[in-house]
């Protein structure tokens, strides 16, 4: 028995039934509409994003991501008066790409979300008498509106900002599944502090504004840095031991960001930075971990026997069996060391 297919209403139809709040078919309309919404003549599409924006508040959202790719300067005076009357954060998106600079100027206080300065800085800085307040800016945010507005920066401040990011993703205590701030690796790579994602950033604008000294200098420092890592003893165990893609490179962030720490040059350090140990703990683990321990009293546990994974069991084997200490040596001297895996 076959199917029947539902037949399309006509969009003029189905814009009349959701503008009728009593006509019963608000919901079933509003549905469709945003389906077609990107394949419909321009005149509807403009006739819909109107009456969204007389809708109630997830109308009107709907409408301002629609106007951020679909602005036509007829929306204007309606776009102003949603904002002086209900200051909603999408309304401010399209008005910072869209309505005069002199408008922004004159309003510029009442941006006050998160990202507005950088947005507004898009704009305004085009003209090379505004003055970029560079604190109220991220690094790659202030670099991105550096190039994007035609300007550019002194060498020295360039390598500042470069190994003072490197500096702080060393000391980014995130847990360990934060690992989207860092570039993949496959197991036996290593990991160097230009696969910091806030440092390939910086990198890229670098390179878009001509500071070839800067970035060739940081790809010979973080050269030395992943040779450091691959002689270190902490990546010598790793190599023990059997791991799984995501493991390895939760310990290569480890080692990356331990190693660019110990390799930076003392400038770019703090009085204040904490240890390395202190450094490689997890946020969770110092934070969450002792409130834990405040609400629940932990039953004392029998010391239990190490598994069989847990790569302390290897040196405890190699420490108390002679044999065993020579095969892993005899492991090491075949492995080809002429071919650095980065």
């Amino acid at each position: 028995m076959s199917t029947k297919i539902k037949r399309n209403a006509p969009i003029a139809l189905l814009i009349k039934d959701f503008a009728n709040k009593k006509s019963g078919k608000v919901s079933e309309s509003r549905v469709e509409i945003k389906r077609r919404f990107e394949f419909l003549d321009w005149k509807d599409q403009k006739k819909i994003m109107q009456l969204f924006l007389d809708s109630g508040k997830v109308d009107r959202e709907w409408a301002y991501s629609m106007l951020i790719d679909y602005w036509d300067k007829s929306f204007e005076k309606k776009i102003k008066a949603l904002w002086e009357e209900y200051h909603e954060a999408k309304c401010s998106w399209i008005i910072q790409r869209y309505f005069p600079v002199k408008f922004l100027l004159d309003h510029f206080d009442e941006f006050t979300g998160d990202r507005d300065y950088y947005f507004l800085c898009l704009r305004l800085a085009e003209d090379k008498e505004f003055i970029i307040d560079k604190s109220k800016l991220s690094q790659t945010d202030y670099l991105s509106v550096i190039y994007h507005t035609g300007r550019n920066i002194e060498e020295n401040e360039a390598e500042q900002i470069l190994y003072e990011v490197v500096h702080d993703t060393c000391l980014d205590c995130e847990p360990w599944f934060a690992i989207n701030k860092y570039k993949d690796v496959r197991k036996g790579e290593i990991m160097g502090p230009s696969l910091f994602q806030n440092v390939a950033h910086i990198l890229y604008y670098l390179q878009k504004m001509d500071h070839t000294n800067v970035t060739n200098a940081f790809d010979a420092w973080n050269e030395r840095v992943q040779m450091a890592i691959f002689e270190s003893p902490e990546f010598k165990k790793i190599k023990l031991r059997e791991i799984n893609e995501g493991v390895y490179k939760n310990e290569m962030i480890k080692l990356a960001r331990k190693y660019s720490y110990l390799s930076l040059n003392d400038k770019y350090k703090k009085e204040s930075d904490p240890t390395i140990e202190e450094m490689l703990k997890p946020k969770h683990y110092y934070i969450i971990a002792p409130i834990q321990e405040q609400l629940t009293a932990e039953p004392e546990k029998k010391e239990e026997s190490p598994m069989a994974s847990d790569p302390a069991l290897l040196d405890d084997l190699i420490t108390q069996n002679p044999a065993v200490e020579r095969l892993v040596k005899n492991f090491e001297l075949e492995t080809n060391t002429d071919e650095l895996p980065f």
